[in-house]
């Protein structure tokens, strides 16, 4: 049985000179396009199936959580179910099934992803309910993420932001080892929760789940666990425009040759909204997965509505 750190995949750094001249920024992108189930959620998802003590664990997750979970419980011999939403992408859901793990799908319309949950669990009284963000454990596996920026002297890294488990991780792990850098959070301008909680000092939810492009973004609010973390250490939460999360997938695949998701794209997103900001700092974007359908990723770059 491994460890946490012998069992994730160190994030890629990647200094694309095209995007940087483009942009006129000292520019460097973490991408976790190459963690394992092609995200920065193996991060959370093994730490946390590692320190749990149930064999079987239930979660609620648009899909890059669930099949990193999925993913978790096998290597570690534990099941696993994930609730998703019939809007997920087709390429996250068949990544869940093929690890072994159980999908039940639910039109968020009608029942909410955490109702779904809370049906399922009074038939699974031993299982572990994980939150795919508001989490202990989700919180600490991110904060490696957090460890790995700290050492590189960035004055500025942009995080995508959902429920806000990754950008409370690397705050976390940024912190821990003394690291000063300024960190930002990007999130859809349509699910924009997090920005509006900020400006509110509490949090704000979202009336429904946002249709965002952006489908990791897709959550109600922050985490409780998460929130006083991002309140008291956020530099501020750019809200991005769907365009300018398509063309930010654009960029990174016509000027750096990388492959990312919508919502690993908000990072780069948030300098096109605010570009005038950043010239003169050492900036980092972090990509936070890179899973996104075939047919979804075509109509982005071939600027199909």
């Amino acid at each position: 049985m491994k460890t946490l750190l012998e069992a994730i995949r160190p994030t890629t750094f990647i200094e694309a000179q095209k995007l940087r001249d483009h942009l006129g920024i000292d520019l460097t992108i973490a991408s976790e396009t190459f963690q394992h189930t092609g995200s920065f959620k193996f991060r959370a998802a093994y730490n946390l199936a590692l320190n749990v003590p149930n064999d079987e664990i239930l979660t609620a997750s648009s899909g890059n959580f669930g099949q990193a979970l999925a993913y978790a419980c096998k290597l570690l011999g534990k099941k696993c179910t994930v609730v998703m939403p019939e809007t997920s992408a087709k390429v996250k859901i068949d990544a869940v099934l093929s690890y072994g793990a159980t999908v039940d799908l639910v039109d968020t319309k009608v029942i909410g992803r955490n109702e779904r949950v809370a049906q399922l669990a009074e038939s699974m009284p031993n299982a572990y309910f994980a939150s795919a963000y508001d989490d202990k454990y989700v919180v600490e596996g991110n904060s490696t993420l957090g460890e790995e920026l700290a050492e590189k002297d960035f004055d500025v890294v942009i995080v995508p932001v959902g429920g806000g488990g990754l950008i409370s991780g690397i705050i976390s792990g940024t912190k821990c080892v003394g690291c000063c850098t300024d960190v930002i959070g990007a999130e859809p301008l349509l699910g924009n929760d997090a920005a509006r909680s900020l400006r509110a000092g509490k949090i704000i939810t979202n009336k429904t789940e946002p249709e965002t492009i952006a489908d990791g973004a897709r959550t109600i609010s922050l985490g409780n666990l998460n929130w006083p973390i991002i309140k008291e250490c956020v530099s501020g939460i750019i809200e991005v425009s769907e365009e300018n999360i398509k063309q930010a997938v654009r960029l990174y695949f016509e000027l750096a040759n990388l492959k990312s998701e919508p919502t690993g794209a908000l990072s780069l997103g948030a300098i096109l909204e605010h570009s005038s900001v950043f010239p003169g700092k050492k900036v980092c974007v972090v990509v936070s997965g890179g899973n996104v359908d075939a047919d979804v990723y075509r109509n982005i770059i071939e600027n199909q509505d």
